[in-house]
Parts: C-alpha cells; sequence; structure tokens
C-alpha cells in the first residue's frame, strides 16, 4: 500500500479490553472471589455447549489441559509406563512433551502437504501392539480429517484425544472439534481465538473422566472437596466433607485458573461469532491478494467438508530461502514464526535421533513453513501492507 508503514509490528496475534470484558471482570471484583467459582463455572458450561461437549474443565493453559487428559485416560484404562501414543510429526512441541511427561512415548507420523494435519493414510503402518492413543491436532484453526481417524481408532481399540489447542468454533462434516474423541483440549493463552491472558480447556462427554480431570488440576484431590463451595452440605454431608477434603487419590497437578481468567473469557465468549468472522475475512483477502504468488508460495487449503477458522495464517515457501524471505518481512514490520517445527528439535534429536528423513512432508515443512497474523485487531491498511511486501520481496523472483 503505497505511502503506509506501521508505526507497530504488524503481529501474529492481538488482545485489546473491549467493554465484554470490563463487564465480566467487574463482577469478579465485586464477587471479591478468585478461586473456582460462578464465573468459571458459566464460562464452562458455555463453551461446551459451543462445542457439543456435556462437561468442559477450565485449567491454567492447553498444555496442562493435553498433560491431564493424558493422565486420566492412562488412569482409566490401566495404560502402562512405554506404551505409545501417535502424534503429528508436525505440531506444537508440547503436544509431544506432554506423552512423555506422562512416561509415555511418541510415535510420530507424517502429515499431509495440502492441510499440515496428520495423515490418516499414514496412521496403521505406525500402530503396534503398544499403541493406545492418537493425538490428532486441529492446526492453525483447520479440523484435521477425523473420520478417517476415528475408523482407525475404533479398529485398534485406541483412545483419542484431540488438540484442538489452535483450533476453536470449527465444523468438520457437521461436527464441532473437541466432541469426536475421549477429550479434547483448547488453549486461551495470547494469539489465540478466546484470549484469558492464561487458560486451556479439556472437553468431554464422559463423566468419569471429567470427575480425574478435576482432581488431576487440582493436586489429585478426592472429588469430594474440588472447590470451596463443596463445603455447603447437609449436615450429614459435610462431615464426610470434613472427614475426606485433604485427602489426595491421584498424583496431581496444580493447573487450576481463577475467576479472572473465566470473566476475561467469558467476555471473548460474547464476541465469538464475530472473532471467527473478521479472522476469515482476514484470511480470504491475504489469499486474494497473494493468488498471484501460488507458484511461489503454498497458500491455506480448506477442504470442502470443514471449517477454517484461521488462527493463524500459514505459507510454505516452495522454493528458495526461508531465511531471507522472513528476514525481509520482519525488516519490513511483520512478524512471523516458523510453522511448528518438530521432530527437528534439539531435545527431540537428542531423544529420538535425526528424524526428518522419514517424514518428507514434515522436512518440507519445516524448510519453508511459516505463518503471519490474520486476527481480529488487524486492520484493513495493514493487510493491504503486508500483500504489498510479499509482491515487493517476490517482484524480481517470478
Amino acid at each position: 500500500m503505497a505511502g503506509f508503514r506501521p508505526k507497530e509490528q504488524i503481529g501474529v496475534g492481538g488482545f485489546a479490553f473491549g467493554p465484554c470484558e470490563k463487564k465480566q471482570l467487574d463482577r469478579v471484583i465485586k464477587s471479591n472471589r478468585l478461586s473456582y467459582g460462578p464465573l468459571t463455572q458459566e464460562f464452562e458450561s458455555l463453551f461446551a455447549k459451543a462445542h457439543g461437549c456435556k462437561f468442559a474443565i477450565f485449567s491454567n493453559s492447553g498444555t496442562s489441559a493435553l498433560d491431564i487428559s493424558l493422565a486420566a485416560l492412562k488412569e482409566k484404562y490401566s495404560w502402562a509406563d512405554g506404551d505409545e501414543v501417535i502424534v503429528p510429526a508436525t505440531t506444537f512441541v508440547a503436544t509431544a512433551n506432554v506423552v512423555l511427561w506422562n512416561k509415555l512415548k511418541p510415535v510420530f507420523v507424517d502429515v499431509e502437504k495440502d492441510t499440515y494435519n496428520l495423515d490418516p493414510k499414514l496412521i496403521k503402518a505406525k500402530i503396534t501392539k503398544k499403541t493406545k492413543a492418537i493425538i490428532p491436532v486441529h492446526l492453525f484453526g483447520l479440523p484435521a480429517d477425523m473420520n478417517p481417524i476415528m475408523k482407525i481408532a475404533e479398529e485398534a481399540g485406541l483412545k483419542i484425544i484431540e488438540d484442538s489447542c489452535e483450533t476453536m468454533f470449527a465444523d468438520y462434516q457437521g461436527k464441532r472439534v473437541g466432541s469426536f474423541g475421549e477429550i479434547g483440549c483448547f488453549s486461551t493463552y495470547i494469539a489465540h481465538f478466546l484470549v484469558t491472558g492464561i487458560g486451556g480447556l479439556c472437553t468431554t462427554n464422559d463423566p468419569e473422566l471429567a470427575v480425574i480431570l478435576r482432581s488431576l488440576m487440582n493436586h489429585g484431590r478426592d472429588s469430594i472437596y474440588l472447590n470451596i463451595d463443596d463445603d455447603k452440605k447437609t449436615e450429614k454431608d459435610l462431615q464426610m466433607v470434613i472427614s475426606r477434603r485433604f485427602n489426595f487419590v491421584r498424583l496431581g497437578h496444580s493447573f487450576r485458573a481463577t475467576e479472572m481468567e473465566a470473566a476475561i473469557g467469558l467476555g471473548q465468549f460474547e464476541n465469538k461469532d464475530e472473532i471467527v468472522k473478521k479472522r476469515k475475512a482476514n484470511a480470504a483477502y491475504l489469499t486474494k491478494g497473494l493468488n498471484d504468488l501460488a507458484d511461489l508460495i503454498q497458500l491455506p487449503h480448506i477442504p470442502d467438508d470443514r471449517d477454517h477458522n484461521f488462527m493463524m495464517y500459514p505459507i510454505v515457501l516452495k522454493s528458495g530461502s526461508k531465511k531471507d524471505l522472513l528476514f525481509f518481512l520482519e525488516k519490513n514490520m511483520i512478524e512471523t514464526r516458523d510453522m511448528m517445527p518438530l521432530i527437528n528439535q534439539p531435545l527431540y534429536k537428542k531423544l529420538f535421533g535425526d528424524l526428518e528423513e522419514q517424514y518428507p512432508v514434515s522436512k518440507w515443512i519445516i524448510e519453508g513453513g511459516f505463518y503471519i497474523g490474520c486476527h481480529q485487531y488487524l486492520k484493513q491498511e495493514e493487510l493491504a501492507y503486508v500483500v504489498d511486501i510479499f509482491h515487493q520481496y517476490f517482484k524480481d523472483k517470478k
């Protein structure tokens, strides 16, 4: 856009306190309560319903949600240390880290070249007698191809945890993410769809898992006492609460969030439809503006059977130096991030060796993949500027 240059970096995410968030925060201040309470319960209920589930459990991060989900399934189904969990070879490092934290083994499967999500065609070859679960990741706002994944899991007797930390309110063949498997996991960290500062959620339709999940994020406490309202019982029940409320029945964590984060989430929830609408519109603008560069960069692909709600705008450079392109973008005030490199991370090379040649699509993404922002706070002039800067870089390379 001729003459326009941003005063601040065009970031991959954003946040601003609006009237809805301030109104909900005022409820917390008036209540004088920070621990698990009515606002958290309201947020959980709304979030569960919006994702076609009976229960939602609000924790302090999406990573915590993933961690306790694996721990809950490991407990319920008596998995052994060293059992295997299938994860995509392209995802944020937390997806695989939580497997290791739970003393299980991540088994990597390559992703689809057009969606960057777990490739169902490659899963069966990685299933062994020790395989217990699959963690499909809904990356960047796009649901994974769940029907074949669910069929494979059913045939092999495997459990499903949906890593939906980057995708909310999106449908796959008419069914909402987070409602396919035993548990769905979401994040409300900065730059995500609903931002609470810190935060994550588990969704499930299994009441037993819901109880275990709440206990695990609360030090493994006996489920008879998981918040201060559990003191408000009949005299008979109160005696039981008093005798058991300081019992810890499993190895848990302190993964709780507060009423403050829940209040911000409630405020954001009021605008969820507008948030999704704006992200889609921004992504459509970028795609239209960059489409003439499609022989040089791979733009996002949206299969006909699902939504793409665009937490980020993913791009893969088809040839040339990603380093040079990213430097040019950053120099011109456009923030970038590598596209979820996992198998080339120093820790994973140390643990598993050099894996890149075994996963050619993930290697291709590592070499050329990155993302930029398309969030709801971007202005039209900023989007036009982004398109113009890409064209400036490629003008002599076509």
